[in-house]
Parts: C-alpha cells; structure tokens; sequence
C-alpha cells in the first residue's frame, strides 16, 4: 500500500510542477521569449553614414523611440471583467518587459488610450486614468507621449472642450504640438479635429497647426526675404517633421497592405470612410503640403499597413497593442536622427499559441490521472495472478 502511495504523492508533485511551470510561462516568460527577439534598427533612411555606427547601429546621437496605438483600456460599461483583467496584465506585463530589455528613451502611444473615454463619468475616467498610470508607469529616463484619440474624446460629433481638456489635463499635455529630441522634430497631431467644418475645436487646432507649420518652414528656409516674413517665430530645427496622429490619411482601403500584421484578407478591400476611418482627402493633402514630413506614424485601424503617398511621402499605421484586437499584437521600434530613421517591428506572442498552451496542459492532466490508474490496475492484476514460489522444508 505504501508504494501505491508514494507513487500517487510523487505524480501530484510532478503535476502541480508542471501547471505552475507552464502558468509562469505563459504569465510572465514568454514575453520576454519574444520581445528579447527584437532589436533597435540601424538608420536605413536618409543618413549619412556618420550617424551610423561601425556594425550598422545608431549611434549614441539618436533618438530611439518605442511607438505603440490603441491600447482600448476598457470601462466600467462595456467587456468582462475577466477581459478587462486579462487584457490589462497582458498589455502591463508586454510594455513592462519591453522597457525592461529594450529601454526606450520616449514612448509615443498614438490615441485610443481608453476604450470608454468619450462617455466616461468623472469618476470612471479617473480610476481609468490610475489603471492606465500604473499599466504603463516607467523610469524618469524614459518619456511617455500621449495622443488623443476618438475613443478618448469622442467621434467629432461627440467631441467637446470638457472631454478634450479632462484628456490633456490627465497626460499634461496639448493634443496638437511639435516635441523636439536630440534635432528631431515630431508633430503630434489632433487628428479627431480634423473634420473641416470649422467647429470651434477644429477651428483652434487648424490654427495652431498652421502656426506650427509657418515656424516650422521659417526654420528650414533662410534668405533674406523669408526673414522678414518669418519675424517674431519660434525656431526649430531646420529637419522636415515625422507626424504622429491617430487617424491615418486618406487611403481607399487596406487592399496594397501585407504582412503578418496586415487585416485579415477578407477586410482589406473593404472602403474606408472619410474622416471616420480615415482623414478626408482634403484634411491629408493639407498636412501634407504645409509639413512635408518625412515619416507618417499612425494607429486607429488596429492593422499594420506601409502606404506611399504622392509617390513621396512613407506613412506606417502600427497596430493595436491590446489582444482584445488582435490575436498578434505588435510596436514599433524607431531610431530617428535629424536627417534619417530606421524602423522594425516588434512583435508580440499570439493568444492563440497561449490558448493552446493552458489547452494542452489541461488535456495532459485528464490523460495522466487515467493512465495511472490503468497502470496502478495492471501492477494489481499482476500481483494477483503471478505464480509465487513454494520451497518445501526439509
């Protein structure tokens, strides 16, 4: 009897093991499994071979910036509970680990922060606010840039002054501005108002981003009669922007979209609208015209997509980081100087490979408990009906 016992002790130990070896995989390891095989680009676009390295790598000169979208942190109205807990450990374990072994100096998280935001109660926007601050808290090194979004704010005919300031006020800061690192300029962009209609918030934002774009273009041109018109400007320095907005610009559909990050093949010929999957044509030709930018970073349609426009201009729409979108979300890693940048993506394990993870454990420990008690009923069977040998005494 007690060997029968020793071996049921000893194949609960093994048991409880291998579940708790395979949760703290699936928990804790295997974000590190894929993110450890990511890595910063060398600058490929634009540079001059002394802003690269001996190997190819940036050199301490450049920026190097983790840029993510739509992480869709849900309220308190819609999802599961369980989804909300599921989805908020695994956007915080990823961008934990991420800062951990990648160490970005700025993070820019293009818009969609919140799923809810555009009707949240006071109250519900500030406990969303203290689960995304703790979700995404990082070291004094490390920048984090906030965009606004739709669901932050509301479509454009749900977007009003309070919801727009509570927004700022949470990530001090201001939806359309230029942040400059290291010679670097990016525009963000309050694309939500860009409808056209000269509501009084687009109003304001066309006008900060005209002003923007004359101290900007004043900063690049420098004759003589550019200066007295550019008279009484900021300066910035004298590099073509790289635009960061949520809303992509005008493209007719995801159809020239590829990749392993591309939407599905049965979405990517279905039309986008304007100015509510996409800017208008208008809203896009204008930002284009005034800033010239050299890159275009984008979110909103949760799809990774690589679009060219006007045969001149690169726009890159990252992905949703959240896996409540994606079965394989993923970021981007740029390394940006002031005359050139590199890009890779990084991305992240797919649910579907954890889903089948938990299943096969769970299968394996149905099976196990019945081969062992097929194997502790032959051990019987065969104590029971083997011959046991008699030596007469003498």
């Amino acid at each position: 009897m007690m060997p029968a016992l020793s071996v049921v002790c000893s194949a609960v130990i093994v048991l409880f093991g291998a579940v708790c070896s395979v949760f703290i995989f699936c928990e804790y390891l295997i974000y590190y499994a894929a993110i450890l095989q990511c890595g910063w680009p060398g600058i490929d676009h634009g540079a001059p071979a002394a802003e690269k390295s001996a190997d190819g790598q940036p050199n301490a000169e450049v920026l190097r910036a983790m840029v993510l979208s739509d992480t869709h942190l849900l309220g308190a109205v819609g999802g599961h509970w369980f989804d909300k807990l599921r989805r908020e450990w695994q956007m915080e374990r990823a961008f934990q680990t991420a800062l951990a072994l990648l160490r970005p100096e700025v993070v820019f998280i293009l818009g969609d922060v919140f799923d809810e935001g555009k009707w949240s109660s006071p109250k519900n926007w500030e406990d969303d606010v203290c689960r995304f601050q703790k979700m995404f808290r990082h070291p004094s090194d490390t920048e984090l840039v906030v965009l606004v979004g739709n669901h932050d704010i509301g479509f454009h005919y749900e977007m009003d002054w309070f919801k727009l300031q509570r927004f700022e006020k949470a990530f001090n800061t201001t939806s359309t501005r230029m942040v400059t690192k290291k010679g670097v300029n990016f525009l963000l962009v309050n694309s939500v108002a860009l409808h056209g209609d000269s509501c009084p918030i687009c109003q304001s934002v066309e006008k900060q981003l005209y002003t923007l774009s004359r101290n900007l273009n004043c900063s690049l041109l420098q004759s003589s009669i550019i200066k007295e018109f550019c008279r009484d400007t900021w300066t910035y320095p004298p590099t073509p922007p790289i635009i960061l907005q949520h809303y992509p610009l005008y493209r007719v559909s995801d159809a020239g979209c590829t990749g392993r990050d591309a939407a599905p093949p049965e979405e990517r010929h279905l039309l986008f609208r304007e100015k509510y999957d996409v800017l208008s044509q208008e809203a896009s030709h204008r930002l284009l015209q005034w800033f010239k930018p050299r890159l275009v970073l984008s979110g909103h349609t949760h799809s990774g997509c690589q679009v060219l426009h006007d045969n001149r201009y690169t726009e890159i729409s990252v992905p949703s980081f959240n896996w409540r979108n994606r079965n394989n979300p993923s970021f981007i890693l740029g390394s940006f100087s002031p005359s050139g940048y590199g890009l890779s993506k990084c991305f992240l394990p797919e649910e579907s490979t954890v889903i089948a993870l938990y299943c096969s454990t769970g299968a394996s420990l149905l099976l196990l408990p019945l081969v062992h008690c097929l194997w502790i009923r032959g051990l019987l069977r065969c104590l029971n009906f083997c011959p046991i040998s008699k030596h007469k005494s003498l």
